[in-house]
């Protein structure tokens, strides 16, 4: 996979987490998605793209509407998929439902973080919002 880091922030977001819920046993079009599970429709032909772009989701058919227009029906790839953080390295693996993996060997793929430390923390940076209820 080209960029996991991305692969796995897909991995937390909400709508995309929903799109590849609904998708899992059957193939799904982003309205019916839209519909069922609250996403706005522009959020879920983006996140379907982002999905389809990292070959987590795969459109299985076209068929055509009531309107005449073409529908695309989407359905899940991803298997299973674990993301976690070790001795400061993100770990990755994607199994897929053809058995392979996202990545390269065991399936394990190690992402390195940014290490950059002109990073201000949070106690670091002034306030220069809201200041809050009752204020």
């Amino acid at each position: 996979m080209s960029d996991l880091l991305s692969v796995s922030q897909l991995l937390t977001d909400p709508y995309a987490v929903k799109i590849l819920v609904a998708t899992v046993r059957a193939p799904k079009c982003a309205q019916d998605i839209s519909d069922q599970y609250g996403i706005p429709i522009a959020a879920c032909y983006r996140r379907i793209r982002d999905l389809e772009k990292f070959g987590m989701i795969v459109c299985v058919e076209r068929k055509l509407s009531r309107q005449g227009k073409r529908v695309a029906y989407y359905v899940s790839m991803v298997k299973t998929a674990h993301v976690y953080y070790e001795e400061g390295k993100l770990k990755v693996k994607f199994e897929m439902k053809d058995g392979s993996y996202q990545s390269r060997n065991d399936g394990w793929h190690n992402i390195e973080l940014d290490k950059r430390e002109d990073v201000p923390s949070s106690d670091d940076e002034e306030d220069k919002g809201d200041p809050g209820p009752g204020i």
